[in-house]
């Protein structure tokens, strides 16, 4: 995993952990790796992925069987969404509008491109 200057290592961990719940290939009750084991995938120190997993685990999308591992909430697709949804509107979407407002584009146009995007990537 190559990770970005733009924010802390833990959360861009934490991002591609959201992203494979948001694209389902972790369900609910499912056990994720271990912090050993994701620490040594993506070549971090266990401590950050400790810090991912506390993270994760405060904002209630996994939880801890202590002994056994961390597992995905029951309802942490919906806790996963709620959180990158507010991330979206708090930290992209008032770029995508500036960025609209510098190049004079309307939601009619984003809207083209995005049916564009949709029919290429479904």
């Amino acid at each position: 995993m190559e990770f970005g200057e733009n924010s802390a290592i833990y959360l861009q961990i934490a991002d591609q952990l959201c992203e494979n719940i948001l694209l389902k290939k972790w369900n609910p009750g499912d056990r994720i790796p271990s912090v050993r084991e994701l620490a040594v995938s993506i070549e971090v120190n266990p401590n950050t992925v400790m810090r991912t997993f506390n993270y994760l685990q405060e904002k209630g999308i996994i939880y801890n069987k202590r002994g056994i591992g961390y597992f995905v909430s029951d309802d942490g697709y919906e806790k996963t969404m709620e959180l990158r949804k507010a991330d979206f509107i708090s930290k992209e979407l008032p770029q995508v509008f500036k960025a609209m407002h510098l190049l004079n584009m309307t939601m009619h146009d984003v809207n083209e491109y995005h049916k564009q995007y949709r029919a290429q990537n479904d």
